[in-house]
């Protein structure tokens, strides 16, 4: 299998480095009035590697492992990291995504 699309081959990157036990990439660009099919994504990754790490370096973590993949069109990528623990203790929910002062909701 091919992978072709960004989202693809972001999903396809974190399933093999981080082996989550739980994985959304929602790509949110269509929130946004920039016109760009691949520009704003949320990512909620739930993986023991996280376990004792601070916030910024899970951040560090995924910007490392999708350096190829955000080097093109994103222009946003909102990060929720948890450890299964902190997934659980947060009833397995992740915050919503702010609306976009310069794009529509339609």
């Amino acid at each position: 299998m091919t992978l072709t699309t960004l989202a693809q081959r972001m999903h396809a990157q974190i399933s093999a480095s981080l082996q989550p036990q739980h994985l959304e990439l929602v790509n949110e660009s269509h929130l946004h009035g920039r016109g760009e099919l691949d520009s704003h994504y949320k990512l909620i990754i739930v993986s023991s590697r996280f376990h004792g790490q601070s916030r910024i370096a899970r951040h560090r973590l995924l910007n490392q492992l999708l350096a190829a993949e955000l080097a093109g069109p994103v222009h946003a990528l909102a990060l929720h990291l948890y450890s299964p623990e902190e997934w659980q203790s947060r009833q397995q929910a992740a915050p919503a995504s702010p609306a976009c002062r310069g794009g529509s909701s339609e």
